[in-house]
């Protein structure tokens, strides 16, 4: 069973001060039973993610060799008009750039989002994998320091009370998407169960 935990100040005035929490920080885990070098190059392997991500359809390396550190993804992703329907989030489909920051066969793999002129933001997904009880525990993990472009984006018009209304619901989302994609990766991993 995957459980998921949530830190960090979600207010918006909180968001990128010097020595505040991350605007968002979220982390779930689940026990897998494969070793953590399998798991690692399952999770490693971006191009694969269309099968676990409630939102990433597809994508591919458009540089550096796949996997490494520096090796940019271009994801092709959608969204329907369900999450968070009365935000002024990208629906249908759109596309993301990101670069891994971290590649430790075993042990974590990370990447950053960047912008629209190709500069990483402080905003990383990561998996990391520990050796247990015969398998391996796979834990995934979000941070946002502060607003990204397309937070900033979808934030500019609020008020105070709708921002941080927007920011409570997108923790939410983030926290379940996080859950999803575990879940889907296990199945991935060990095979359909009876519990489906």
């Amino acid at each position: 069973m995957a459980k998921a935990t949530t830190a960090g100040d979600t207010s918006p005035a909180s968001a990128g001060s010097a020595g505040q929490e991350p605007l968002f920080q979220l982390s779930a885990s689940v026990h897998v039973t494969a070793p953590p070098e399998k798991v690692y190059a399952l999770v490693s392997d971006m191009e694969r993610s269309r099968e676990w991500s409630p939102e990433c359809t597809g994508g591919s390396w458009s540089s550096g060799l796949p996997g490494t550190v520096g090796a940019v993804f271009r994801g092709e992703n959608l969204r329907s008009g369900d999450v968070v329907a009365w935000a002024p989030v990208v629906r249908g489909t759109w596309f993301t750039e990101c670069e891994v920051i971290a590649a430790d066969p075993g042990h974590t793999f990370q990447w950053s989002m960047r912008n629209s002129t190709g500069v990483k933001q402080d905003s990383v997904w990561a998996y990391d994998i520990e050796p247990a009880d015969g398998g391996s525990t796979l834990t995934h993990r979000f941070r946002m320091g502060s607003a990204t472009e397309g937070i900033q984006g979808i934030t500019a018009e609020m008020d105070d009370e709708t921002r941080k209304r927007f920011f409570a619901e997108w923790s939410n989302k983030l926290a379940l998407d996080l859950l999803v994609t575990l879940k889907r990766i296990k199945r991935v991993v060990e095979g359909p169960t009876r519990e489906g």
